[in-house]
């Protein structure tokens, strides 16, 4: 199907250092731009991000710092990204909540006007969402091929939430993919330690704040000690505790730093 166009939309895609809108950087861009006669032109490059990369980044989407050593900076290709994208309208997946803010922010610190004013943006995501709900009661329809009968009801959604879990055992029974480095595994199993490493992510505590790095150690997940080992931040900056226990963190999020300073935290 051809777009109709009153102007150029470029769709585009960013792969960065982390998920931080305000502090990760781009590392790689890619642009698809479709003019109002159907053509489209590409452009597409990697982008030294002059700070590190995380490594669990770069097990995400495959790029680390010798692969960019040698790119040009955002600074250094901002006015070629401005003049590519000019007057056009704006595609992406999820880009409203993360691409275009991203996208901004780079824009800014190059010193390169950018500016939604005169724009339309289009986001893949918000239609997938809209027309295929992600709720309890569409994955009941979806995979018990019933309607729930009093969804919102504590007992009700509880009862559902089994019967789907069940479903989804038996619908994805056998079915592999591809993992990050091309082997096929078979990531949903009736087995609950390996349900659990598919599901629960890899934080330490339940608000996001400390994760694992690929060592096993809970690091901080914000701040100026992002990705920093907590003990070693708590030996070197002993405040920094105290800081975190005066302010508004969750109750929880304390406990687990109080259990990692006395060193007794098992994770």
């Amino acid at each position: 199907m051809q777009l109709n166009l009153k102007k150029p939309i470029a769709f585009f895609d960013l792969e960065t250092t982390g998920i931080n809108i305000s502090e990760d950087r781009v590392l790689e861009i890619a642009i698809i731009k479709v003019n109002p006669d159907g053509s489209e032109e590409t452009k597409a490059m990697r982008i030294n991000p002059t700070i590190p990369i995380p490594l669990e980044s770069s097990l995400i989407h495959g790029i680390y710092e010798d692969d960019i050593k040698d790119a040009l900076t955002f600074k250094e290709a901002a006015k070629d990204l401005s003049n590519f994208i000019k007057g056009c309208d704006l595609g992406g997946y999820n880009l409203i909540k993360f691409d275009i803010p991203v996208l901004a922010e780079e824009f800014l610190r190059a010193d390169v006007d950018f500016t939604l004013e005169n724009r339309k943006v289009v986001d893949a995501q918000r239609i997938f969402f809209m027309m295929e709900p992600r709720t309890l009661t569409a994955a009941y329809k979806f995979y018990c091929k019933k309607k729930l009968e009093g969804a919102h009801g504590a007992l009700a959604d509880t009862k559902a939430t089994l019967d789907v879990f069940k479903a989804q055992l038996d619908h994805y029974e056998g079915e592999k993919i591809e993992d990050k480095d091309g082997n096929l595994i078979e990531p949903v199993v009736n087995d609950m330690n390996k349900i659990h490493e598919l599901t629960a992510g890899k934080f330490a505590d339940l608000s996001g704040r400390l994760g694992f790095n690929d060592k096993g150690i809970v690091v901080f997940n914000f701040g100026k000690h992002k990705n920093k080992p907590v003990a070693e931040i708590f030996k070197l900056e002993p405040g920094y505790y105290e800081w975190m226990m005066r302010g508004d963190f969750p109750q929880y999020t304390k406990n687990i730093l109080t259990k990692i300073k006395l060193g007794i935290f098992k994770g």
